[in-house]
């Protein structure tokens, strides 16, 4: 069905479709739109069902249908008022009706940003709260005090601050604040889902930075939050605290790759340091170890991607390691290990140059030491050796290939 037949038959039967959130924000900014959505006023369901029978039910709590539209799937919502009856998403009470305006859906909201609804066949914008101006003023902004209705709008807030680069206006930082406690009993998934699309973000920093400001932090991340006012050895990390540290950090990392995984493991590296006890401070021993404790502990709460979990635990007990260690038997094993690990030599290296600026020597140049590894195979080994005798004479071999390899470098 076309996009116009599917408009037509709706406005023949006394109602109208508008394209509704994203897509109208996206198309304002000049960004392709991943999807499109609509909201129908002035029908009932039932005759919308009746018009539509190849439309699928998808809403949950509220009705949304999935129509292909065109080239694409398409949801379709009905426009409706919400009254908040409980806690968390879930706590509200919806009332679709086909006498619900345009203006009255879009004032529940979360952002001005995303309440601009257009009319696609006569290009009409319905911008009643300013999304347009905010827009243009790169601002991010609550549609109404029905903002912290759903707690998670205060991470889409930061995220979506993060995604267009805007400043989130200072009154919306406030009602952020109020989303605290009821954050910290929001689904987990919903939580971890705002991280990954803030740490796909150009500056993530952005992010984290707003919910510290709105003091929510630790309602969402607390392993991040506990890092703040963390002090580390001022010769070492003249930009200040643990925090301040992490964020520039997973900027750095965020300008080097766009892989999520690698993203998180340099947002998690130093986790270790919260743990630090105040009489090492402001040195931070066996931070490497302690990391380990706490990305179990925060893959405990919240069940992290796999993924996720092993790029960080790679990334948190190598970091250190990495600078300090420069014999032959380590960086044979290291980079062994990088061969098949999930991170990768690419990942490892974009972690090691968002902590220190720098990469040692092996990293730098892992392809002429990964070469001299492969050069030490089993293929005239003596008969006799089986098992896990072959794999350590394998190993000596390795090792002193790489050493060789140390040697003609000098």
């Amino acid at each position: 069905m076309l996009e116009r037949d599917f408009l037509m038959a709706v406005s023949r039967a006394g109602g109208r479709a508008y394209e509704v959130g994203g897509c109208v924000r996206d198309l304002l900014l000049g960004v392709k739109p991943k999807d499109k959505d609509y909201v129908v006023t002035g029908i009932t369901i039932d005759l919308f069902e009746g018009l539509f029978p190849e439309a699928v039910a998808i809403g949950r709590g509220f009705p949304v249908y999935s129509l292909s539209i065109g080239s694409e799937r398409c949801d379709i919502a009905f426009a409706r008022r919400e009254a908040k009856t409980g806690g968390g998403y879930r706590g509200f009470s919806v009332m679709p009706s086909p006498d619900t305006t345009i203006e009255e859906d879009l004032f529940r909201r979360d952002l001005t940003i995303n309440s601009i609804a257009r009319d696609p066949i006569t290009g009409e914008m319905v911008d009643p709260y300013g999304g347009v101006r905010d827009i243009e003023s790169g601002i991010v902004r609550a549609t109404s005090e029905h903002f912290a209705d759903d707690p998670v709008r205060a991470l889409r807030a930061a995220r979506q601050s993060a995604q267009f680069g805007f400043r989130v206006d200072d009154g919306t930082i406030i009602m952020m604040r109020s989303c605290g406690d009821e954050l910290m009993g929001e689904p987990r998934e919903r939580v971890v889902g705002e991280l990954s699309r803030a740490l796909e973000c150009r500056k993530p920093s952005i992010f984290f930075r707003n919910l510290h400001a709105a003091r929510i932090l630790y309602a969402a991340y607390p392993w991040i939050a506990s890092l703040a006012g963390r002090p580390q050895p001022q010769s070492r990390h003249p930009e200040g605290d643990v925090f301040e540290h992490t964020m520039e950090a997973i900027d750095a990392a965020a300008s080097m790759t766009g892989r999520v995984e690698v993203r998180f493991a340099v947002l998690t590296h130093d986790t270790g340091k919260a743990l630090t006890p105040d009489e090492s401070l402001p040195r931070h021993p066996d931070h490497d170890a302690l990391g380990l404790i706490v990305i179990d502990e925060w893959n405990r709460s919240m069940r992290l991607p796999r993924r996720w979990v092993s790029c960080a635990r790679f990334a948190i007990r190598e970091h250190m390691r990495v600078h300090k260690r420069r014999d032959p038997e380590y960086i044979t094993d290291i980079l062994t290990a990088l061969r098949s690990h999930p991170i990768g030599i690419d990942g490892f290296s974009a972690v090691i140059r968002s902590d220190r600026k720098d990469l040692p020597d092996f990293i730098r140049e892992s392809q002429a030491y990964m070469d001299a590894i492969s050069s030490a195979t089993s293929d005239d080994l003596p008969d006799g050796p089986t098992g896990g005798e072959i794999g350590r004479r394998i190993r000596e071999r390795q090792i002193k290939a790489v050493s060789e390899l140390m040697s003609r470098r000098g």
